[in-house]
């Protein structure tokens, strides 16, 4: 069974999130998305995989989210998209795709869905 995770070191909740995969004895390809961010087609599909909107997983907090305005209900999703490819911080953290899964696990526990359990 394939595992990914879209992690942050610098986060705690990604952290423990990437812990508890290992506790479970899975070994997930780690891409640490400031560094490789998904691209717009991949990230769409991690969308669909998770029932989400591009707003779902917006990140407020330590982003240029305000600033840039996001907050408008008049902004499309394309425009959306085009502001999380020049930042990707705006992707909140972590998503974990497991099998043909994928869930935002924020709190850390919610990757225990993904995990069955």
């Amino acid at each position: 069974m394939s595992v990914v995770i879209y992690h942050n070191p610098a986060c705690g909740t990604s952290r423990k999130v990437l812990a508890r995969l290992r506790e479970a004895g899975l070994e997930p390809k780690v891409v640490e998305y400031l560094k490789t961010p998904p691209d717009r087609e991949t990230l769409k599909g991690l969308l669909g995989r998770m029932g989400k909107s591009v707003r779902d997983i917006l990140r407020k907090r330590g982003t240029p989210y305000a600033e840039l305005g996001l907050d408008d209900p008049a902004l499309g999703d394309e425009q959306i998209f085009d502001a999380i490819e020049k930042h990707p911080i705006l992707i909140e953290r972590p998503i974990v795709v497991v099998g043909d899964k994928a869930a935002l696990c924020r709190p850390p526990e919610a990757v225990e869905a993904l995990l069955g359990g």
